[in-house]
């Protein structure tokens, strides 16, 4: 994170969030899954350009677990096809295909998804902590093959994030912490609302699901081919246009 924002996440919750995106005009609402890999571009590129152009960067991470809405854990073959396209076309990504064995590939991501909204809490760290988890748990997962369904890798990921009280964390776990809020957050997604895993919001300036991708599948999904055209990742930009103007004077 570049910055500090007065009196922004630095030691209470977000006291004006809707079902759907954070109201505060700073920051982004990105609904998600940590194994979905057009989210994890998404988030890899904006957090990218945040640093580059030095805006503050604030998300609000809110999940989109696919594999409630799907009934089963999301196909390895369907995912491995998705990294290697999107890693050939934006190869800073630095992903690679998973190179341990298969009885050890992360079969669920809940988790994970839960660990991110736990450190939304004060005591764990608040919104921040929750950023650098995500970025940490994806990182792992992706450039690492690291096994992020389990819960000593959470917090292996978690000890990496400067933001993130570990011990604070693993307490909170052990009670469940964030297991609820995915639920809720997976009735939300619902709704007509959320298009999909990404689907990013700025207060009401701003929806895009998997803004600047352009890709079809040759075929249904693990018989077909992702073909991505191309990445136009100007989108960013956009967002943290939006995010450095702050609030509108309507």
């Amino acid at each position: 994170m570049n910055g500090e924002v007065p009196g922004l996440w630095e030691g209470d919750l977000p006291r004006d969030v809707s079902d759907v995106v954070a109201h505060d005009p700073r920051v982004v609402t990105v609904w998600s899954d940590i194994g979905c890999p057009w989210a994890s571009l998404a988030v890899h590129v904006l957090r990218s350009r945040a640093v580059d152009v030095g805006v503050p960067l604030f998300i609000d991470h809110r999940a989109f677990p696919l594999e409630l809405f799907n009934q089963r854990p999301t196909p390895k073959p369907v995912l491995d096809m998705e990294i290697v396209a999107i890693a050939g076309l934006v190869p800073e990504v630095g992903w690679r295909l998973w190179q341990e064995p298969e009885a050890t590939y992360a079969v669920t991501t809940l988790p994970a998804m839960a660990a991110v909204q736990a450190a939304k809490d004060p005591g764990v760290g608040g919104l921040r902590a929750s950023d650098e988890l995500d970025a940490a748990l994806r990182e792992a997962f992706y450039r690492e093959n690291r096994c992020i369904s389990v819960h000593a890798e959470i917090l292996a990921a978690a000890d990496r994030c400067p933001s993130v009280d570990l011990a604070a964390l693993e307490r909170a776990l052990k009670q469940g912490a964030g297991q609820r809020a995915v639920f809720e957050h997976w009735r939300t997604a619902q709704g007509p609302s959320v298009q999909g895993s990404p689907h990013l919001f700025v207060q009401h300036r701003y929806s895009a699901h998997n803004p600047g991708v352009d890709y079809h599948w040759t075929g249904r999904p693990g018989h077909g081919f992702p073909r991505f055209e191309r990445y136009d990742p100007g989108w960013a930009d956009d967002v943290l246009g939006l995010v450095a103007a702050g609030p509108q004077v309507d």
